[in-house]
């Protein structure tokens, strides 16, 4: 039985009250003259938009007013974006918040999270003495009234595909459908095109609003969370398409650190930054150390605030052989998944139609390789991540093979067995695009990739650039060797990069302890603007520079170990 929405707008009340919206207006009350001289100076500077667009998005209003405060103290004149619910669906909808798809389908998020979202971040985002800017001011009736007769008309085949003013609207409405429903496709879903429809009018609507807001003011840069989904990829396309320069980020796995790129989601741009941006570290004992001792974490997540795992790991290799029946002392290729609609949208990928279509062919491929034995581990996440998925690998791999052939073993999303435990006992290790490959790696482990993944053309992995190059390189397991030393050298330098040079501390997030609740993981503690100067915080300045200046986001771990 479905959740009643009614709970759900409670719900999403007592999550705003309980840990809500940063408390600006204490800390510029400290010092009101001097800040309002800064906002008066900052209106001769570079004109900046941060789009946070969906104001109970806690992870965004946080560090985006942050941002708003720190940029103006640089000289810069900050606007924002809210949606004032204008949006008929959006990222913060998904099953979960919004459980009653039918619910969903006739009012949007208006009743369930509209009524804590826009009023919270609007009312903080003005304590702040900046311009802010709603939705609903940028978009016409007649405007909306085509935008209902195109959502409405275009046949469901075309919507994928659709194109307005070069603007890619059907795949940003697809990837907006695919995370509300938490699947890797729409198939089997009975309300998926209703839903999906829904977000090809809300990207509609982001891109007559964006439209309009550039044609009124001029900005020299966006900044904004994502850089995907509904509405923040649509929001990205029109500021390139109109010559305004796009910062996006995320928060980082690591505690107190967060990730940025220039021009597209930010885990995106790692995939195509040229390896002249970190071979050249200079590695030596002392990075390799603190490398390995963040690496160990992993497994309990001990230094990390986005992390998936659980609460006692086993490790012990009988009790892993005995409960999942593999037998390590014969050749063993690990298989290592993730989460299918995160892989769908986050990482772009030729080779295969979807992950799915790439396991049933590797899991096919391995039923004719009966001297190799498979050990599949499916990702934690599906189960554990804050989005439950709705579409789950074991599910979906017993439709094809109801009985799995006697030389695959799986490892179920439940199980407490150490992921890293079990693939360090395998021969080799493929991957879709999980970053675990990456860990792995840097461990000695040789990892063929069959999708994309931060490493691919790192010159690290494997990495097949169509189906017949990947079967070519299943074809040459097992290998007669781990990694060379200067292979695992190289990629712990990707990895130290990765982890400690893209992901960018700032000393003002700490880790919420509402954290599962907010689904925040951290709260903003400032106590005097003159904190947020330059020079204050490195990681700051560089995120400061790169939004003003182009520069990298890239932060210099190594001169700090």
């Amino acid at each position: 039985m479905e959740s009643s929405p009614t709970l759900w707008r409670f719900l999403s009340r007592i999550r705003l009250i309980l840990n809500g919206q940063p408390r600006w207006k204490p800390v510029l009350d400290k010092d009101r003259t001097r800040w309002t001289t800064y906002i008066k100076k900052a209106k001769l500077g570079p004109n900046i938009l941060i789009a946070t667009s969906l104001g109970s998005h806690l992870a965004a209003s946080r560090l985006e007013s942050l941002l708003a405060v720190a940029l103006t103290l640089r000289g810069a004149s900050v606007s924002i974006l809210l949606c004032d619910s204008a949006l008929p669906a959006c990222q913060e909808a998904d099953v979960g918040r919004c459980p009653n798809r039918k619910h969903f389908i006739r009012y949007g998020p208006r009743r369930d999270l509209c009524i804590g979202c826009f009023s919270p971040a609007y009312k903080m985002y003005r304590s702040l003495g900046i311009n802010v800017f709603r939705y609903s001011e940028f978009i016409t009736a007649d405007e909306l009234a085509n935008v209902h007769n195109i959502s409405s008309t275009l046949p469901l085949e075309d919507i994928q595909n659709y194109r307005l003013d070069g603007l890619s609207i059907g795949e940003h409405a697809l990837a907006g459908a695919l995370r509300f429903l938490a699947r890797g496709t729409l198939d089997n879903e009975p309300y998926a095109e209703s839903i999906l429809r829904q977000y090809l009018k809300a990207a509609l609507i982001t891109v007559y609003v964006m439209q309009h807001l550039l044609e009124k003011s001029h900005f020299e840069h966006a900044v904004f969370h994502h850089g995907i989904y509904v509405p923040q990829g649509l929001i990205r396309e029109v500021c390139h398409h109109s010559g305004v320069r796009v910062v996006n980020w995320d928060p980082a796995y690591r505690k107190n650190c967060f990730i940025f790129g220039h021009g597209d989601n930010s885990f995106r741009t790692i995939m195509t930054e040229p390896v002249e941006k970190w071979i050249n570290i200079q590695w030596g004992s002392g990075l390799e150390t603190e490398l390995m001792r963040y690496l160990k974490s992993r497994s309990y997540g001990t230094q990390d605030w986005i992390c998936v795992h659980h609460k006692t790991s086993k490790e012990d290799l009988n009790t892993i052989a005995a409960k999942i029946g593999v037998d390590f002392s014969k050749p063993c290729i690990g298989m290592l998944t993730n989460v299918m609609w995160d892989a769908q949208i986050y990482y772009q990928n030729n080779i295969f139609k979807n992950m799915l279509e790439w396991a049933l062919e590797t899991i096919e491929y391995f039923a004719k390789r009966p001297e190799l034995q498979l050990l599949v581990r499916v990702h934690p996440a599906e189960i554990l991540g804050i989005m439950t998925s709705k579409q789950l690998f074991i599910e979906e791999i017993k439709k094809v093979f109801p009985v799995l052939p006697k030389n695959v073993f799986i490892i179920p999303p439940e199980s407490p067995i150490s992921t890293y435990a079990a693939m360090l006992q395998c021969n080799a290790v493929i991957i879709y695009s999980t970053t675990a490959g990456m860990e792995l790696a840097a461990l000695g482990i040789p990892i063929i990739v069959g999708g994309g993944t931060w490493f691919r053309n790192k010159g690290i992995g494997m990495a097949a650039d169509s189906k017949e190059d990947y079967f070519r390189l299943l074809n040459r397991l097992p290998l007669k060797h781990r990694l060379k030393n200067d292979l695992i050298e190289q990629a712990r330098k990707y990895t130290f990069h990765l982890f400690f040079r893209r992901t960018i501390p700032i000393k003002f997030a700490k880790e919420s302890v509402f954290h599962s609740f907010v689904q925040t993981p951290y709260v903003i503690n400032v106590q005097n603007i003159s904190e947020l100067l330059p020079g204050q915080d490195k990681g700051l300045d560089i995120i400061c520079d790169g939004i003003l200046y182009g520069k990298d986001f890239i932060y210099p771990a190594e001169l700090y170990i």
